[in-house]
Formats: C-alpha cells, sequence, structure tokens
C-alpha cells in the first residue's frame, strides 16, 4: 500500500540518543523498537486485538464519536519492574490542550492482559532508559500514563488530534503504531517548538514507533478518512507519556 506523504524518517538504534538530542525526535521501525525494550517484534503486536475492546471517548468536546480509548498510569525507577497505580483521571492544562485541558477526564482501565504482559514491563523499562538518557537523569522515578487509542471512521472524518499541533507537557512521548485498517490520511507532523522547520510522513509498519522530546517539538496527526465509502475503517496507536516529578493534575499532584 502506498501513501501521498513521505515515508518515515528511519534512525538506526545506535544513533537513537544522538537523533533525540539533536533534532527532538526519533523513528524507529518494528525490529528496532523491539530489540530496544528487549523483545521479540511479535510480543509487542500480539497486543492488536485487545484495540477491538476499546469502550468510546465520551469527553470528545467536539461532538464526535471517533475515537476510543483506555488509559493507565505507571511509575517506573530505573532498573526495576514498572509499579501501576491505582486507576486515576487523565489531566492536562489548557495551555498544552486548549480543547480539553482543564478537566479531569476518566477513561476505562487498560486490561490485564496487556498490563501482566512480561512485554509490557519490557516496554516501559526500554523507554524509561531512553527517557533517563535524553535527560541524563539516571535516578529519577518516571511517572508513566498510556493510552490505547482507536480513531474511526464512524463519522466519515477521525481526528487523531482534534487540539491540532501540540506538547503534553511531559518529557518523551511515544507514538508506536498498532494498525492502519482501511484509511487515506493519518499523516504525523513534527514541529521544531522555536521555529518554523518540520516534516511529515506516515506511520504504515505495525510495530514502529515515533520518539518525541517534548521540550523540544510539537506534534498532530492529520485526520483520516475511509478508503472506500461505506468501509469500516481506523487507525489504531498506543501513546506513551513519560515525565519526572509526577502525574499532572489540577494541582501538580503526584
Amino acid at each position: 500500500m502506498s501513501f501521498a506523504s513521505p515515508p518515515p524518517p528511519l534512525t538506526a538504534l545506535p544513533d537513537l540518543d544522538a537523533q533525540l538530542r539533536g533534532g527532538g525526535y526519533a523513528v524507529l521501525d518494528a525490529g528496532a523498537l523491539a530489540r530496544l525494550v528487549g523483545v521479540l517484534p511479535s510480543a509487542l503486536t500480539a497486543w492488536q486485538p485487545l484495540w477491538n475492546d476499546l469502550p468510546p471517548d465520551r469527553h470528545l468536546k467536539d461532538g464526535g464519536r471517533y475515537r476510543r480509548r483506555r488509559h493507565g498510569c505507571f511509575v517506573v525507577t530505573p532498573g526495576q519492574p514498572p509499579r501501576a497505580v491505582p486507576h486515576r483521571a487523565h489531566w492536562q492544562p489548557v495551555e498544552y490542550n486548549a480543547l480539553h485541558g482543564g478537566i479531569e477526564r476518566w477513561f476505562e482501565p487498560l486490561p490485564s492482559t496487556l498490563v501482566d504482559d512480561p512485554a509490557w514491563a519490557a516496554l516501559l523499562q526500554g523507554l524509561v532508559r531512553v527517557a533517563a538518557t535524553l535527560r541524563e537523569d539516571a535516578t529519577a522515578d518516571w511517572y508513566v500514563e498510556a493510552h490505547p487509542f482507536r480513531i474511526d471512521t464512524t463519522d466519515g472524518i477521525g481526528r487523531p488530534t482534534p487540539e491540532g499541533a501540540h506538547r503534553d507537557g511531559v518529557d518523551l512521548v511515544v507514538v508506536i503504531l498498532v494498525a492502519r485498517e482501511g484509511i487515506k490520511g493519518g499523516e504525523t507532523r513534527v514541529f521544531d517548538a522555536r521555529g518554523p522547520q518540520g516534516l511529515r510522513f506516515t506511520l504504515a509498519e505495525p510495530g514502529s514507533a515515533l520518539l518525541l522530546d517534548d521540550e523540544r517539538v510539537i506534534h498532530e496527526s492529520t485526520p483520516i478518512q475511509p478508503q472506500a465509502e461505506g468501509c469500516e475503517a481506523h487507525r489504531d496507536t498506543l501513546v506513551l507519556t513519560l515525565r519526572r516529578g509526577g502525574f499532572q493534575g489540577p494541582q501538580g499532584a503526584a
């Protein structure tokens, strides 16, 4: 399958840390992501059926019905197993999300089949190593939020980022493509937060990932449409955010 936008600018795994520090972003293919976290690629793509059981997002202020999601939170100390925390609301300040910021959004929790999978722990630990290297901080606890998303074309068009180009108020953002089914669009766009420089591409390989230094860049994904009228079409992603100092909350609570 071909797409109108350029292919992803892939980063070789040995160059990951330098690319993130220099450019503020990096793109890994599925094999590189699996090697980074120390699992087989099939261990990550095996989660794909879980996206068929995502509840609707009932907080969309644009009135759309195109987004389904779950949410889970973890604290990860480098070199130790991730610790799931009691289920909590997702909260962002309006400075980072003008559309949905400033309110507590409660979503259904992650399924135990995902959280209890050893590959899940490996994924979080591997990404924490990247974040710790990026911030040159080997001792901090990392507060990780996990968001499985399905954007579909129920309304004819689906919006992966209805808030537009944005930052998330964290240290590291990781967007893993789970599936693209019957869609056109969904182009990824990354811009330097301090100037006009940017790039555009389409993630197409299940298991490939975009990593973003959230202090350096802003990002968005363009709307999706079905390739054929009347056909079910969707884009599935797993978005993880890593932040030092605590989870975001109305009073900055950890």
